[in-house]
Order: structure tokens, then sequence, then C-alpha cells
């Protein structure tokens, strides 16, 4: 039997205090759960981790990661079990390099009890909410925290000995300009993240915000690019290294779990709304939280019964090319056995150099092509 790739593991957590008027993942607000759904869930995911083990036999993991939701509402107990459960199934601390467990959290909750148990069962890395520095862009976000609780929130990250910080902030949002941008960038800096996710806010179809879309005061196109410009620029002069659309690290704090989904690697994700790529095939659960109780299971993506070797190559350039270093020619050959497709290559050198790249190393977008990567994609498969 061919050996499987070395899985990341997602665990969706779909419960939050409030829900935030731009999102559109799968949660429920505190009046959709409690105490006592936390543990049947939190059951349910372990008994999942179980099943899967026994369909994917010696099958590792090396990554974990809760995402949300807010995971961090499950307290250490619960978050301990879950972390066990996932070794006993996939064996997540038997290489010779420790898992990157990460775990998603708010700002604004008490943290200190939960960070110090998921530190103790082996978890290593946190993701906070923090959005914005300054009071006025929280508020327009919908956001329950406030500046100097993402400072304690910080805090006690590094008080409970987890040094691999992560945190988030959004651009182009109501009445957010490049100066407010900059101090949220300081801000963030100055907390000792080693990873920022930088993302432009998305208006979703069936979230508050969408509704409300003709009355926000949001930046124009030009302007939302010149906020994203001068974040990559002010993150870069902080030491960050720009790895992914959204994504900057130090060095050698990218994200091991989600580059897995932008190299097309494999990843099994558990919970409603979650998703996975095992064995060259797409499933995801559907968004409901008491199918995923009951037992229920995920169903095909479309495309989702195809094999890898029969639709991967267009879908590899599509994930590829969210990635600073886009398409390797050499990573290409090596994983389809020939070179990168010469009509790929006339299509992108067709192109403006100021957005594509194509050149003996491979293919890639330049950060301005970034802002415009649905359209240039489009263009390099003909669309």
């Amino acid at each position: 039997m061919e050996k499987r790739q070395t899985l990341g593991l997602y665990l969706h957590v779909p419960f939050c205090v409030s829900k935030c008027p731009y999102c559109d993942f799968y949660s429920l607000p505190h009046s959709g759960w409690d105490e006592e759904l936390l543990e049947r869930y939190t059951g349910v995911l372990c008994e999942s981790l179980s099943r899967w083990a026994e369909r994917l036999p010696g099958q590792r993991a090396d990554t974990l990661y809760f995402g949300g939701g807010t995971p961090s509402l499950l307290g250490g107990k619960r978050l301990t079990r879950l972390i066990q459960a996932a070794d006993a199934a996939f064996s997540l601390f038997t290489g010779e390099t420790p898992p990157e467990i990460t775990l998603e959290a708010n700002p604004g909750d008490e943290l200190a009890d939960t960070l110090r148990a998921f530190a103790a069962a082996g978890g290593n890395r946190v993701s906070l909410g923090m959005q914005a520095a300054d009071r006025e862009g929280l508020k327009a976000l919908g956001r329950r925290h406030t500046p100097d609780q993402t400072g304690r929130a910080a805090a006690a990250v590094q008080a409970a000995g987890i040094d691999n910080l992560s945190l988030d902030l959004m651009l182009a949002t109501p009445g957010q300009t490049v100066v407010s941008l900059a101090g949220s960038v300081r801000t963030a800096a100055g907390l000792g993240a080693r990873h920022l996710s930088a993302y432009l806010l998305r208006l979703e179809e069936g979230t508050p915000y969408f509704d409300r879309r003709d009355r926000l005061a949001l930046p124009d196109e030009d302007e939302a690019a010149a906020q994203y410009e001068r974040v990559c620029d002010l993150l870069e002069q902080y030491g960050y290294r720009q790895y992914e659309i959204s994504s900057f690290a130090l060095p050698d704090c990218e994200s091991r779990h989600n580059l897995k989904y932008w190299r097309g690697e494999a990843y099994l994700g558990l919970g409603p709304a979650a998703h996975s790529f095992v064995d060259g095939r797409r499933f995801a659960y559907p968004r409901d939280l008491k199918a995923f109780l009951a037992g229920g299971e995920p169903a095909a993506e479309e495309n989702g019964e195809e094999t890898l070797a029969e639709n991967s190559e267009e879908e590899y350039l599509m994930l590829r090319l969210r990635l600073t270093v886009g398409v390797s020619e050499e990573d290409f050959a090596a994983r389809f056995g020939h070179s990168l497709p010469t009509l790929w290559r006339e299509r992108a050198e067709a192109l403006p150099k100021e957005l594509i790249v194509s050149d003996a190393a491979g293919i890639r977008l330049t950060r301005q092509g970034f802002l415009l990567s649905n359209a240039l994609i489009g263009r390099l498969l003909g669309f």
C-alpha cells in the first residue's frame, strides 16, 4: 500500500458567545448552547476521531487545529480530552518534530486557566481574533473585546508558556484608514506575535453586514488596495515575511497546518461544516450540528469523487498561487511527472508583468496580483 501523507487534523467548534455581523462561518451564539451541549459535543468529536482512525489505519497526523466559532469556550479539560483523543487516534506526538497544535480564541474571554491546561496537554500555538487595535474599529466590526483585553489575552498566552502567537487583522472595514491600520500593525508587533493574518473584509451573503452593505462606510476598491499594500509594507518592516495572500510570519513561524491546505496536502476536518482532503478525495460535513451529533456522515464535495490524478493540476495551480512562491516548476514536475503546461506559461506571459511572473522557477503572483488573484487564475485556466 502506498504510504499516506501525514495528516493535518481540524476540529470545528461551532459555538460563540455572540455572532459577529460579518461572519459566515458555521457557529451558534450563546442562546443556542450550554455546558451540557459542550460536553456532549466533545464526546462526539472524540468518538469521531476514533472512528476515522479505524478507517485510516496507521495514519499519522502532525498538526491539530481547533477552529470555530470560538473553540476556547470548550475550556481546558475538554481541550485536553480532545488532544489526547487525537493523539490516541493519529499518533500526534510520535514524530521527531513536535506537532503544531493551534487554538483559536477570543481576546474578550478569561483565558488564563484554559491556556495553561491547553499548554500542559501539548498545545503550542494560539490564534487571537484581534481584528483591530482601536475601539472605534472594534465597535464597527461588532467585536465584544477591547484593545486592552487583546493585550491581556496576549500576555496570558505567554504566561501559559506558549510563544507561538498569531493575531488576526481585518482590512477595508467600515471607517478604517491607512493610519488606523498602521496603529494595529504596530500594536500587533508589540504584543509579540510571530504570525499575522491580514484579511480584506468580504461581504458574505446571509450576514448582517451583507444586508446593510449599502449603509456601511466601506473604503472603495482603490483605498482597500492601498490599505492592503501598506499593511504588507509595514509588516515587512517589522520583520514579517509574506508567504500567502493574507499570511505573514517571522522566520520559521509559518502556519504548518494552513500550509497543508495551500500545498494540496492531506487534512481531515471533523465537525459540522468541516472539510477534508484525504486520499485524493474531498468531502465535508453538512452545516448541521444536530446531524453531526447524531453520527451523520460527510458528503463528497463537487468533484469530490474524482481521484487526485484525474483532477488536480488545475486545483493545484489555484491553491499554490495563493502562496508567494507560487507554482514551482521543480515541485510541479515531481508531483505530476511533467513540466508546467505550455498553455499556462503562454497565458501568464501575456498578462501584465506587475501582476504575474513566469520564469525558470515557475509561475507566481506579485503583491499587486494577489489583489486580483481570482481573475488572474481564471485567465490562466481559460475561464
